[in-house]
């Protein structure tokens, strides 16, 4: 506590007056930030808002003990808190809530993210690490509730793995200053009804690592209050359970009201000391906060909350008690000011300050706009001039003359519709008309430029994505010996290990049991329990540690057992994981690898294949579907290579099947979107993958034996799916098309289909209609039997087959 005190003796006290009228100055500018933007919303020049009014005292409390290299994983009403640490400014905060489509005016997202969503920029414009040791960092903000918390952990742990592994105190000063670092997670009281906070917080007490949660308590949930969410009247009550004492470990809170100035700065002080010094989690519950302008635009707080409750929020407004508190303070008998005049000058700069910051925003937002608008005009006013007979162009586009036009939209709109007009148009002058071929040229450039303003980094751009590592092929020798597809994962998973010092496996029986199929057999007692180790059942903070963790600069293997766990943890997944590099425009990465197996084994819960909807909520991650373990350890190896997310789904019934272990282990590489032709054939191309692999092949050899030759392709990997478009080229020759596939029907057979007959053209080269082999609709049953009458079997192929080469 002697940081805090030290404000007080008689030769700092000088200081600590600058100190709080810089902090009134913040305080007063951030509210004036959030009146502003309410009022630019309802005036139609932004879609929607949510801001950090009432909240302003206790974050900039919390930002005099966040340091470089912390991180924040926060709540969507932080603002005063990113201005505080230097890494927000009010012109940022209106440029993103506008929408402003330009990187270095919105660094957060680039005008992806909804308002108040923040983060800092990690990597640098090729994709590279900044050294984030050096520099105060928040990882990108979420809008699902209390989806920030899984990946706090993540980031918490992180220091205390730095501590604990010496040996990257050289490699990776970027990262860390020796576990120096604290994690710093804000969420709302409504939100810690969630699940996910409740996971997490066990999470936190169980891993004992250096987090401090502010629970920003305003008594409301949008219009539910308190009541409705806990079934204790206070909230730090209802977490007694997790205090620490004398003969357990826990979690430390405190609790401390949102107004008060100097207490809540002693207590940030003090929860930094138990978290940074002791790695002890700590929550701090900020009571009788308030929300002044209520939950957002989309609502306003008088029709939910009582008169009583309204003019009690007036009364106690966290910026009105600082104020009065500013102006009554004495130290010595010396207040901190003397003429009340000063506040009220402050109070109108501060918002003369907001107001003209407001303006550039705006300007340079429509600046960006207007620049589209006049290039496409300029053009349209040449057609008009080369053909000035033809009236009906001026419907098209007498409203691009409007200068009251505030999106792209309203620009590409009509001048698409007026391409596919003039295409219609079938004379000469139309059809060799010089203005039209430029605006098709012009649209066609400027499109693209949108395009990579809104749909660009959902993979990775870096030298480390994907894309630029190619095949590695397994090597042999004469002595190699075949042994079950465990050990080659083993085996591979213990090179891995040695060969980069970061990577980290963990996960439910994954240490000292070595996963429940033995691939991790006896790597905890070799690399120790820093680096191979078990964790509690629960999916969605398993994940969330893993994508905290290589967010910090390691390279973590999360198991989760079957495949069918994976919908336990899907939101994170999509959420945050899959759209984090997507969301930031490049600005973050998490290279975070998710183990997991499926396929085929027997019962309701156990046996499912959900291709279906992974593909569709996780596009963001690589979906990789290896028929075997040589395959599965090639894309580890590709994997740790690279830096894009990734789930790889290992063949449950393969562990046992005998294959040759290579010996260039944790060397060779299986390509990343690449299909592998297993078997040529002339007749028919049957597409497939996983473990649905094996009975087509064992068909193909029955169906040899009706002199029918199978072209069988295994596809690898899902997303990305065949990027040198080598189904299609099996079409040309065999000109008949079967998916075979686990999931329901209309689930990944349809993605499948989709992408080869339509990305491919596919449908060029068929002589017969597609066809497909898929699971029954239910989940299969218990038992063998349930398996062959719910799955695809060897028979099921061979039939189908035959049909479709007799219909031809």
């Amino acid at each position: 506590m002697k940081r805090f005190y030290d404000f007080f003796n008689k030769s700092s006290f000088d200081s600590f007056k600058k100190m709080v009228i810089k902090d009134y100055k913040l305080a007063v500018i951030s509210r004036e930030t959030s009146i502003l933007g309410r009022k630019e919303v309802l005036n139609g020049r932004a879609k929607f808002g949510i801001f950090g009014d009432g909240k302003e005292i206790p974050q900039i409390a919390m930002s005099k003990v966040f340091r470089n290299g912390d991180f924040r994983s926060g709540y969507y009403r932080d603002q005063t808190f990113m201005m505080a640490i230097g890494v927000l400014t009010v012109n940022n905060f209106f440029s993103q809530l506008y929408a402003h489509s330009n990187i270095e005016l919105e660094p957060s997202s680039s005008g992806r993210m909804m308002t108040s969503h923040f983060s800092t920029r990690s990597l640098d414009n090729y994709g590279c690490w900044n050294d984030i040791s050096k520099q105060k960092n928040s990882s990108a903000d979420t809008s699902p509730t209390a989806s920030q918390m899984p990946r706090l952990l993540g980031l918490a742990q992180a220091s205390k793995i730095y501590r604990k592994l010496k040996i990257l105190k050289k490699t990776h000063k970027k990262f860390s200053n020796n576990g120096n670092e604290v994690a710093f997670g804000t969420i709302g009281n409504a939100s810690v009804a969630e699940g996910l906070f409740w996971e997490s917080l066990n999470a936190a007490s169980v891993l004992q690592i250096p987090i401090i949660i502010s629970i920003w308590d305003d008594e409301y949930g949008i219009s539910v209050p308190n009541k409705y969410h806990f079934s204790k009247k206070n909230i730090s009550d209802l977490l007694k359970g997790f205090c620490r004492n004398q003969k357990e470990k826990g979690i430390e809170i405190i609790k401390v009201n949102g107004y008060d100035y100097i207490n809540l700065i002693k207590t940030y002080i003090e929860a930094d000391e138990i978290a940074r010094k002791e790695y002890i989690p700590v929550i701090i519950h900020v009571k009788n906060l308030t929300q002044p302008q209520g939950h957002s635009t989309s609502s306003s707080h008088e029709n939910y909350k009582s008169k009583n409750r309204l003019k009690w929020e007036i009364k106690n407004d966290g910026l009105k008690i600082f104020r009065e508190w500013i102006l009554n303070f004495k130290f010595n008998g010396i207040k901190i000011i003397k003429n009340h005049n000063i506040l009220h000058k402050i109070d109108i700069e501060s918002k003369k300050y907001v107001i003209k910051k407001q303006k550039e925003a705006w300007i340079h937002f429509k600046k960006s706009i207007n620049s589209i608008r006049f290039h496409a005009l300029e053009i349209i006013k040449n057609i008009k001039k080369e053909h000035p007979n033809c009236n009906w162009i001026k419907e098209y586009t007498n409203d691009l003359y409007n200068d009251n036009i505030i999106t792209k939209k309203s620009i590409f709109f009509p001048i698409r519709r007026l391409l596919c007009s003039l295409s219609q148009i079938k004379s000469n002058s139309f059809i060799h008309s010089n203005s039209k071929k430029i605006l098709i040229k012009w649209m066609k450039t400027q499109y693209r430029k949108e395009s990579n303003n809104y749909s660009s980094h959902l993979y990775s751009n870096s030298i480390y994505s994907f894309k630029n590592f190619y095949e590695i092929f397994p090597t042999y020798n004469y002595s190699s010996l075949e042994v079950d597809g465990r050990i080659i994962l083993r085996e591979n998973f213990d090179r891995l290990l040695k060969l980069y010092p970061d990577l980290l496996i963990f996960g439910e029986d994954v240490g000292k049991m070595g996963d429940v199929n033995k691939g991790l057999e006896g790597l905890q007692k070799k690399y120790g329990k820093t680096r191979v180790f078990d964790t509690g059942v629960r999916e969605s903070t398993i994940i969330g540690q893993g994508i905290g963790l290589a967010m910090r600069g390691l390279r973590p293997i999360v198991e989760i057992q079957y495949i069918d766990y994976i919908l336990y943890a899907l939101q994170i997944i999509s959420d945050d994981l899959a759209c984090l590099q997507y969301r930031t425009k490049g600005g973050q990465k998490s290279p975070l690898i998710i183990r997991t197996r499926g396929h085929r084994l027997e019962g309701i819960w156990h046996s499912g294949s959900p291709i279906g909807g992974i593909i569709n909520y996780l596009r963001g991650v690589l979906i990789l579907v290896p028929r075997n373990m040589v395959k599965a350890a090639g894309f580890y190896n590709t994997l740790l290579s690279s830096d894009d997310p990734a789930l790889v789904i290992e063949c449950l019934n393969g562990y046992r099947i005998k294959e040759r272990l290579p010996n260039n282990l944790g060397v060779f590489k299986t390509p990343i979107g690449i299909v592998e032709k297993t078997r040529k054939g002339k007749d028919i191309t049957i597409v497939t993958y996983g473990s649905t692999w094996k009975i087509v092949n064992e068909a193909a050899e029955e169906l040899f034996k009706f002199n029918i030759n199978s072209e069988i392709i295994d596809i690898q990997s899902l997303i990305p799916f065949d990027l040198q478009q080598d189904i299609v080229k099996s079409l040309k020759k065999t000109n008949k098309l079967l998916i075979v596939d686990e999931d329901v029907p209309g689930g990944a057979s349809a993605y499948i289909m989709q992408k080869i007959l339509e990305d491919q053209n596919g449908y060029y080269y068929l002589d017969s209609p597609p066809n497909t082999i898929t699971a029954k609709e239910h989940r299969p049953p218990y038992g063998s039997d349930g398996d062959y009458f719910s799955k695809p079997s060897v028979e099921d192929i061979i039939e189908k087959v035959i049909k479709i080469i007799n219909e031809n």
